[in-house]
């Protein structure tokens, strides 16, 4: 099985750049492209938040346009430049998304790796993500309905520590819970987050947590205690996690745009 994970798109409305720099309707245009390029294809696309900027009806519509052109499975669970109702709405026919009016908690048990989304969205915090105790207890009965089956956990916000103060100052709230409940399910392959738009992987209650970087642009690399709020125009990327059994998750990253071919190293010519 092979999963692929985007993140932090930040798309705003049709022709509106990122603070006028970045077109992240096009980056995502070119994630979905080399999405439907790759082989193997993908079994299932995971969208691991702040699809949009702002979270209004126009930028989803703008965002479903970009997407459309996916041959893959999509999931998707919200990020804190997201809005709950909005992205509910734009993506009603998707079949793992619950109705209603509450968090966009998912378990998709259609692969080999059977898949949980957590919506730690939290609309009354300016960043912050938060994963509640009715969070954890819905995560702790869906863990415990298949303790046999390979599992990975995706969702937005980081509920580990990253060095990057500004951003770990926005990560999730009640994550000494979620750690515990975590830690009591040794079939969590993984845990997969957004939100910091960097390449970061750590062992975290027990298994392994990792984040994707943006398909856009990426926060910029500031080990500094107090280092500032800032972001960086390095290579857009996005991860695919291949399931190998009897081994585990295998990750790696795929840098998006045109770097030329692959050349053999026989015969020095493109393959």
């Amino acid at each position: 099985m092979l999963i692929a994970q985007i993140t932090d798109a930040h798309v705003g409305p049709a022709g509106r750049l990122f603070y006028d720099r970045v077109d992240t309707g096009a980056a995502l245009s070119a994630a979905v492209a080399a999405l439907n390029a790759l082989e193997p294809r993908p079994d299932i696309v995971l969208f691991t938040g702040d699809l949009g900027d702002e979270g209004t009806p126009e930028e989803y519509a703008h965002i479903a346009a970009r997407l459309a052109p996916l041959e893959i499975p999509l999931a998707v669970v919200p990020g804190n430049h997201d809005r709950r109702a909005a992205l509910r709405a734009a993506f009603a026919a998707n079949p793992w998304l619950p109705a209603g009016d509450g968090p966009l908690h998912q378990a998709i048990e259609d692969f080999p790796v059977r898949l949980i989304g957590l919506d730690t969205l939290d609309e009354a915090e300016s960043g912050a993500g938060r994963i509640d105790a009715a969070g954890c207890d819905w995560l702790e009965a869906r863990l415990a309905e298949a303790p046999e089956r390979p599992t990975v956990v995706f969702m937005h916000h980081p509920p580990f520590a990253t060095g990057i103060g500004h951003m770990d100052a926005i990560a999730c709230h009640g994550s000494g819970a979620l750690a515990a409940v975590i830690a009591r399910h040794r079939q969590v392959e993984r845990v997969l987050c957004g939100h910091v738009h960097r390449p970061v992987t750590l062992r975290w209650a027990g298994t392994v947590a990792s984040i994707a970087p943006s398909v856009a642009h990426q926060v910029a690399l500031d080990l500094r205690p107090g280092g500032p709020s800032a972001f960086v125009l390095e290579p857009p990327a996005l991860q695919l996690h291949l399931w190998l059994p009897g081994q585990g998750l295998v990750s790696h990253i795929r840098y998006l745009g045109d770097h030329g071919p692959a050349i053999a190293y026989a015969t020095g010519e493109p393959v």
